[in-house]
């Protein structure tokens, strides 16, 4: 089943930012997924107030090829460095309909 990670970051600073992008690309790659969207170009249509510099989505094409990417030995350090300066919220969403 498809999956897709959603994320919030928040960068309190950017010194991280160029050495992960280019290990999280290659990653993302490498299990399988593919970004839909990363970008800062979004509004807040309903809710209480969440702001967020980047909104992110990726898509996976199974519930562990997304966790395979989040333990990756290779990515731990770079996640550990954006969520050490981020605020950062990631969610990973099957791609099913449980109302339907």
């Amino acid at each position: 089943m498809t999956y897709y990670s959603y994320l919030e970051v928040t960068p309190s600073s950017d010194g991280w930012i160029p050495d992960y992008l280019p290990t999280a690309n290659k990653l993302v790659a490498k299990h399988g997924g593919k970004y839909l969207a990363r970008t800062a170009i979004h509004r807040q249509l309903e809710g209480k107030d969440r702001p967020a510099a980047l909104r992110i989505i990726l898509e996976w094409p199974s519930q562990e090829a997304a966790d395979a990417f989040m333990n990756d030995p290779e990515h731990l350090p770079h996640l550990r460095a954006r969520t050490e300066s981020s605020t950062s919220f990631h969610f990973l969403i099957a791609a099913k309909d449980d109302l339907a």
